[in-house]
């Protein structure tokens, strides 16, 4: 029975360097593909970056050439004129609209309902009608304050 016993220890402790061996070889195999992942990860993500920095690129070039184009002057003074004055006429034909819109419901209210000014004021100039108003502003003078401040 010992003899037994002695030889059953032989062969396992002969045994354990090589199913030690066995179970490195599969925790390094694990290591390197978790090694190789977070590599193709990082290719990945780099790839990406530079994809981002071309259409970034792309998106600068494709500006400046068109304020390119657009600073050329055609030498017909009044399509220069007019390609100048096209913001400013939307803004200023916009501007009346809205100044119409509003000036018509005040008469309305005031000759036709009879309120009194001070009453239809603010019924005319609400809330909605003060964020709007603050937007448009906001949008061309706060672009201009950052043209400036770009400038400097």
């Amino acid at each position: 029975m010992l003899t037994l016993l002695g030889s059953l220890l032989g062969f396992i402790s002969s045994a354990f360097p090589d199913l030690l061996k066995i179970w490195q070889d599969k925790q390094d195999r694990k290591h390197e593909l978790q090694i190789l992942d977070r590599q193709m990860e990082q290719m990945r993500l780099g790839h990406n970056q530079r994809l981002e920095e071309i259409t970034v690129n792309a998106d600068i070039n494709e500006s400046l050439a068109l304020l390119k184009y657009d600073s050329q002057p055609s030498g017909v003074k009044w399509v220069d004129g007019l390609r100048a004055s096209v913001r400013p006429v939307i803004t200023y034909a916009f501007f009346l609209l809205f100044t119409t819109v509003k000036v018509s419901a005040l008469y309305v209210l005031m000759v036709d309902q009879g309120v009194e000014f001070v009453a239809a004021l603010p019924q005319i100039w609400d809330a909605e009608t003060q964020a709007l108003f603050a937007a448009v502003m906001s949008f061309w003078f706060g672009q201009r304050a950052l043209a400036k401040a770009r400038g400097q």
